[in-house]
């Protein structure tokens, strides 16, 4: 139950710092609490140090720090965890944590604290409790997360869609974005032949080059819908024009935006969170501003554990 190693290629403490190295003095302290982890594909995408990329996978101090706001369980996920690795907060639907693994730790991660299980994986015996769980559960949908879904190997996650085939199946993943050459042949042919929907975490247009759109396009042709999932950040997306711009890219894509999430209320991340009143007043220009194919919902995952809602409705 490992990481995916073929794609495990991340960038260098002292590679960074040569960029940055005023970061040097937070680096170590800001690692003890969430592990900082780049994925090389991603950064190679980051034209300079402080970019909108690179804000969103370097080390801040004001991680350190802590908001009024700031909640240790921001979305209600170790209430609604019945068993390690499972989240439920709906009667219909459920979410099974494969790995707590990722190919890069995003700084604005709300799922700094694990929910029933501290461990990167599941034990066999943690693993079987949790799918015999879902099994029994009545949900007629399951939403596999993490981590990364990606960032086991192929075997185990095809092991996986096999044993939850009578579900109909949404994989959340940031791997075609961080690492593009994850989405192998071999891993949309055992994708493909399960009744799975792809959410994919994109957050800026320069996210998508040249290789992110072979991987994007490779599972569209093979008749896998893809979703678009984007979390509205501080110094990173929050003016009309990139958001447009991401969203329109991503739609001739074949890619339908799906959610726009406002920044949820996790310790650590004040400095990306913008106000609700912020947000919705970029939304109505957003609106205004591109088609409805293109328009993703704008919505909050409330702290009390009841799931997500649309802002307007806040």
């Amino acid at each position: 139950m490992s990481l995916y190693h073929g794609c495990d290629r991340t960038v260098g403490r002292q590679r960074v710092l040569q960029l940055r190295p005023d970061l040097e003095d937070c680096w170590e302290r800001v690692d003890s609490l969430f592990p900082i982890r780049i994925a090389r594909p991603f950064w190679a995408r980051a034209t300079h140090g402080d970019d909108p990329l690179a804000r969103q996978v370097l080390p801040d101090p004001r991680e350190l720090e802590i908001d009024d706001s700031d909640l240790a369980d921001p979305v209600g996920e170790e209430k609604n965890s019945p068993v390690p690795w499972v989240i439920r907060k709906h009667r219909d639907r459920l979410l099974l944590m494969i790995t707590r693994r990722c190919h890069q730790h995003c700084r604005f991660c709300f799922r700094r604290r694990p929910a029933g299980s501290h461990s990167m994986d599941p034990t066999r015996e943690e693993w079987e409790r949790a799918l015999g769980y879902v099994e029994q559960s009545g949900v007629t949908e399951v939403i596999l997360s993490g981590g990364d879904p990606l960032a086991v190997s192929d075997q185990r996650l095809f092991e996986t869609l096999e044993r939850l085939k009578q579900f109909t199946l949404r994989l959340h993943t940031r791997a075609p974005i961080a690492v593009p050459e994850r989405i192998s042949p071999a891993l949309v042919d055992g994708l493909r032949r399960s009744p799975v929907w792809v959410v994919v975490h994109v957050n800026h247009p320069r996210e998508v080059d040249e290789a992110v759109s072979v991987a994007l396009t490779r599972l569209v042709d093979a008749g896998i819908p893809l979703l678009q999932q984007t979390v509205l950040l501080r110094g990173v997306n929050d003016s009309v024009e990139v958001l447009a711009e991401l969203c329109q890219k991503m739609v001739r894509l074949r890619v339908f935006p799906y959610y726009l999430h406002h920044a949820d209320c996790a310790r650590g991340m004040a400095h990306f969170r913008l106000s609700i009143r912020e947000g919705r007043l970029l939304y109505e220009a957003l609106r205004g501003r591109i088609s409805g194919v293109a328009l993703p919902r704008y919505v909050i995952d409330l702290p009390d554990g009841t799931g997500k809602t649309d802002v307007n409705a806040v």
